[in-house]
């Protein structure tokens, strides 16, 4: 839903704008007061937020809440609650590619998420990664920590000043403590958000830093202090979400930031193979 406010915001008149922004600020709990409450926070009147719910395609304003809070719903599920909803659930997670072979399917979820992405948001990333007098911390949760690792490894050879985000509670603390304006901060939320993510996020906006948040597409709350953000899809054939999508964006930040520091890689890589062989580390 705040994709799609997004996308039309330009389309609004500046009545509905005022709701539009009222209700992105706040997100998703604005959207959930009573039309005279929405209306106050956005200094514009009860007719304008139903002319803001109907512009967004919907029979009025109940209509519009009921699909909050079903997005809600799809936010907060968990793989055990997805097993539990039966073939209601199984048909969620197939019905974007019905009759399509499970590689098929993979595929499709890479297809998307590439094509929905921001050309700016993506270039942005890259351009953050690639500058060479910023600090890079990266970070993820319990099962995209992995993801973030592999990540880290990559960028280390391209470039230096790069580190992952500990799990352990004081070094984690330290390199939060750390953090100031040369900083970016790449965090990997994704439904179910973990508060831990969320509270890295809020005291790395306050130091100044940049963060650049990869995440689903009902977007973690990190998305309201992200300076880039860059979702992807996590359908699946199982109950569990899909992370293919989410590592063909790490995969094109890598290239990207390659291209961007051309030589500047290239040697720090001769380099890194150098030492690794002098050291023992790779045959």
């Amino acid at each position: 839903m705040l994709e799609t406010i997004q996308a039309k915001v330009g389309d609004f008149s500046p009545a509905e704008r005022r709701v539009a922004r009222a209700v992105m600020a706040h997100y998703p709990a604005a959207g959930l007061e009573t039309v005279a409450k929405l209306s106050e926070r956005a200094g514009t009147s009860a007719p304008s937020v139903l002319r803001f719910a109907s512009r967004l395609g919907f029979n009025g304003f109940p209509e519009f809440q009921q699909a909050l809070r079903d997005e809600l719903e799809a936010r907060n599920a968990s793989p055990l609650a997805a097993m539990g909803a039966g073939a209601d659930t199984q048909r969620h997670h197939t019905s974007a590619v019905p009759g399509r072979s499970l590689p098929a399917q993979f595929v499709t979820g890479i297809e998307r998420t590439l094509e929905r992405l921001p050309a700016n948001e993506l270039g942005s990333a890259v351009s953050l990664l690639a500058d060479t007098h910023r600090n890079v911390t990266v970070g993820g949760g319990r099962f995209t920590g992995l993801l973030a690792k592999y990540f880290v490894q990559h960028l280390m050879q391209l470039r230096p000043k790069v580190r992952d985000l500990p799990d352990a509670a004081v070094p984690r603390a330290d390199a939060i403590l750390r953090l100031g304006k040369r900083d970016v901060l790449v965090l990997m939320d994704y439904r179910r958000y973990e508060s831990a993510t969320l509270d890295a996020a809020q005291k790395a906006a306050k130091s100044g830093a940049k963060i650049i948040l990869l995440t689903d597409r009902w977007l973690s709350p990190v998305a309201s202090l992200a300076t880039v953000v860059l979702p992807a899809s996590v359908d699946s054939p199982s109950p569990y979400d899909s992370y293919v999508p989410t590592m063909a964006i790490i995969e094109t930040l890598i290239a990207g930031v390659l291209e961007e520091l051309g030589d500047e890689a290239a040697r720090r890589m001769q380099s890194f193979e150098a030492l690794s062989q002098e050291l023992s580390l790779i045959e």
